[in-house]
């Protein structure tokens, strides 16, 4: 079964919800913003995709964050994993968790190869 992890307002998850549902595919939905996100899953996110796919950047969140606090998100992993996971509109969405990998970010053409 897919698992996508995100914020149910969010224009990019309501977009993946509707696709998904079009397509028939059964998942479930983690709202990080509710229930929160532990290190250990995004530890594996990072170590699969990388901080570039997995940090948004481009969010307000992360451009209300003053130079020091990007500074010390980035100066470690460790640092970065503390910093998504109490901060998790820092978090590109959605993450689709699927049988082959991670989805990061909505991708039509990736949900479509799911059928």
């Amino acid at each position: 079964m897919l698992k996508i992890y995100g914020i149910k307002n969010c224009n990019s998850m309501k977009k993946a919800f509707d696709l998904l549902n079009e397509l028939g595919l059964s998942y479930e939905f983690h709202d990080y913003k509710k229930q929160g996100i532990d290190a250990t899953t995004v530890k594996h996110w990072l170590d699969t995709c990388g901080q570039d796919l997995i940090l948004n950047k481009k969010g307000t969140t992360w451009r209300k964050f003053s130079e020091a606090e990007q500074q010390h998100a980035l100066s470690s992993e460790a640092s970065l994993i503390e910093a998504l996971t109490t901060h998790t509109s820092l978090i590109k969405r959605p993450v689709l968790a699927t049988t082959q990998g991670l989805i990061v970010g909505f991708d039509e053409a990736a949900y479509r190869h799911l059928v």
